[in-house]
């Protein structure tokens, strides 16, 4: 008969228990076609946003980890340089991380940026999407994007980002998409 060990028991419950795990956050992903989790956030002027006050246009959801960081700030002037491009396909970009208002209202004032970013400070709309993780010792958005359609259903999801090129990939998915319909 074969024995396992305590100590090799303990590695295959926690390989089970990351398994289980592992396939509940797939099961649970955010896939195209799907409802946008609705949320009720305050924009860096303290103003409350909502998916439903975006119904009958394009909304780009960019998740990302902290205000006034090198990746987070090149992706932010990327949306910020290419605002007319989107405004033309009907689509407002629309930021959020677990950062208050006070350091939005700070990025957002340092570079000029003209659309929303959420305080997610509780975490709930992260959670909702999918993307709350743990970096670096503290709970912060990953970085990834959600492109929502007219309708309020999920069109794109952006799993790797990245900051240079994001602005121009949605931009021209967008394109597709709209021309598609």
């Amino acid at each position: 008969m074969y024995r396992v060990s305590s100590s090799k028991w303990s590695q295959y419950l926690v390989l089970l228990t990351f398994l289980t795990a592992a396939g509940s956050a797939v099961a649970d992903e955010l896939v195209a076609g799907q409802p946008a989790p609705d949320f009720e956030l305050q924009d860096q002027n303290g103003q409350l946003h909502s998916i439903e006050d975006y119904r009958g246009q394009w909304v780009a959801l960019y998740f990302y980890p902290k205000d006034d960081t090198p990746g987070c700030t090149t992706e932010a002037c990327e949306f910020r340089d290419n605002i007319f491009a989107f405004r033309d396909l009907n689509c407002q970009i629309i930021g959020v991380s677990l950062d208050d208002e006070v350091s939005h209202r700070g990025f957002a004032e340092k570079y000029s940026l003209p659309f929303p970013l959420l305080a997610d400070t509780e975490g709930m709309a992260s959670d909702a999407y999918g993307v709350k993780t743990n970096m670096f010792g503290m709970t912060v958005a990953k970085r990834e994007t959600f492109l929502i359609d007219p309708e309020g259903r999920i069109a794109r999801h952006y799993e790797k980002v990245d900051p240079e090129t994001h602005s121009a990939e949605l931009l021209a998915d967008l394109k597709s998409l709209t021309e598609q319909k």
